[in-house]
């Protein structure tokens, strides 16, 4: 059985878009990278996903990468086995080739449109594209406000964090878990785990239980735990072991989950609203390695954030709205049996690579 794993290389955050898209693969190691251009509308959810549901059909494993708009929409597939990936390569992740042709290339999906039929409706297409552009905006700008009030009440906790106690378990922990492998250095793969969508808070935690049987928890409400996972990780490289580092969408020099696939080892972090939710091997309560001055003021500014980011999450839904209402303008002036049918090509040379 095909292992499926699901991440996402696009978040929203308080600082707009977060876009690990130039990660998603190493070009130097990859065969085929297939970048997706068409518009709204044009099938590239469809050709991805035909994509994908013919290479798991065929045993291979398969990652999706989802949308931070559109949590049911996909933004990528990755075939790790065979070295290719395929990925929407428009804004607001335009993707260009490195490469072209001897690594990656374009396929475009602009030639399904019906271009006289689409241009009879410019004017919906123009209303809609500025109505969910403009939802975008405001909802990073509650984003913003609600990462203000979360600094400031994180930092006030950190001053009476004790470092060194989490850092001793820490220590206990690498020597039970990293054993040395040798060979070369360990390489990171840069994901998010999930984040904020129009459906609120999505988290794709099946995907750490899919490759690692074996979980630490961090219960940490306040931001505590990102030293000890920068250590795990940089353990865990240093003693040769590939990892997937799922980073904070609020700030990406913090990793927020870290997994170690060759070990079975994972290390996530849960906090109100990014709950692991199942029973992990051992669970390490962070928050109760804090001495907390002005409890009263900490639970009011996580109400304050609480609420901006439900502004957020509303702001999201009416873009979600809109470019709904701008897909189904471009729908039915879109060929999609011709979609399916490169699709279909498509999926055929990625399996001839099987070999």
């Amino acid at each position: 059985m095909a292992q499926i794993t699901n991440f996402f290389v696009g978040a929203n955050s308080g600082e707009g878009f977060r876009n690990l898209f130039p990660q998603m693969v190493d070009l130097e190691d990859t065969y085929d990278f297939m970048i997706l251009k068409g518009g709204p509308g044009v099938g590239k959810n469809t050709f991805m996903r035909e994509i994908g549901r013919t290479m798991e059909q065929a045993g291979t494993a398969v990652e999706y990468l989802w949308c931070s708009g559109d949590p049911d929409s996909l933004d990528g597939v990755v075939l790790p086995e065979i070295k290719c990936a395929v990925v929407d390569g428009t804004s607001p992740h335009v993707m260009e080739p490195r490469y072209p042709a001897a690594v990656d290339r374009y396929v475009d999906l602009g030639r399904f449109y019906d271009l006289a039929a689409a241009k009879s409706a410019a004017q919906e297409v123009k209303t809609h594209t500025h109505a969910y552009k403009a939802a975008y905006v405001r909802a990073y700008r509650d984003l913003k406000a609600a990462r203000q009030v979360e600094l400031d009440a994180a930092a006030s906790v950190k001053r009476g964090f004790d470092a060194e106690k989490l850092d001793r378990r820490i220590t206990g922990i690498v020597s039970r878990e990293i054993r040395r492998r040798g060979g070369k250095r360990g390489v990171s793969a840069l994901r998010f785990l999930g984040g904020v969508t129009h459906k609120g808070n999505v988290w794709r935690f099946d995907s750490v239980d899919a490759l690692c049987p074996k979980v630490y928890e961090f219960a940490d409400s306040w931001e505590l735990a990102g030293d000890a996972l920068a250590r795990l990780r940089r353990e865990a490289e240093e003693n040769g072991w590939d990892t997937v580092a799922c980073l904070s969408p609020e700030d990406l020099g913090r990793v927020e989950h870290l997994l170690i696939p060759g070990l079975g080892l994972a290390f996530v972090t849960s906090r109100p609203g990014m709950d692991y939710g199942k029973k992990p091997y051992r669970r390490l309560r962070l928050d109760a390695m804090t001495e907390v001055e002005g409890r009263s003021r900490l639970r009011f500014q996580a109400r304050m954030a609480s609420l901006l980011r439900g502004e957020a999450v509303e702001a999201l839904k009416e873009a979600k709205a809109n470019h709904d209402k701008l897909e189904a303008v471009y729908n039915p002036y879109v060929d999609f049996d011709g979609v399916r049918e490169l699709a279909a090509i498509e999926a055929g040379r990625f399996l001839s690579y099987l070999g």
